[in-house]
């Protein structure tokens, strides 16, 4: 089971989730600083942040279903489409968080507001575990095919793999 979107033999989409993940999480911290009475510049840069990671949800969501096609029907497509979800889910509450703190003066979170952050991670952590366990079922193809050697014979693979010339006896 190969990914459609590749770069270098490496799907796209594992690759791309960390992007909003550690986003959210760095907006998250940004508004844990300005709750605790850090400069009130904080609250703005954790808005801000939280947008850049929504953009970066929405490219790595459209990954995700572009990547989707190719799951055949049973266990493993349904791992892929719990995992599309989660991820919809975790940013759906970030939007919810960036739609309420839009007409604020300084953009800052409230308490109420970090703790909806706080659980939005909760449900990206799931998010996290569903994704590790998708990568191992896509690579399994690979890792099954020879161990190391497998590695260097993805189509349009940049990294060779070459086992060290024997050095002679003396």
């Amino acid at each position: 089971m190969q990914s459609r979107l590749r770069v270098h033999g490496h799907p796209i989409q594992p690759m791309l989730v960390t992007f909003p993940f550690g986003l959210f999480v760095c907006a998250t911290l940004f508004d844990l600083f300005d709750l605790a009475g850090g400069p009130a510049f904080l609250g703005e840069v954790g808005y801000w942040t939280s947008v850049a990671a929504l953009v970066a949800a929405a490219m790595t969501g459209v990954a995700g279903m572009v990547d989707l096609w190719d799951v055949p029907a049973g266990r493993t497509r349904r791992a892929a489409i719990s995992f599309n979800v989660v991820n919809v889910a975790m940013a759906a509450i970030f939007v919810v968080t960036c739609l309420v703190r839009a007409d604020a003066p300084h953009r800052g979170a409230s308490a109420a507001l970090f703790v909806t952050e706080l659980v939005a991670l909760g449900v990206g952590a799931l998010g996290v575990a569903l994704g590790a366990h998708l990568v191992r079922v896509f690579d399994r193809g690979r890792a099954e095919a020879g161990g190391l050697e497998s590695l260097g014979a993805v189509a349009g693979s940049t990294v060779e793999l070459t086992r060290p010339a024997a050095r002679p006896v003396n």
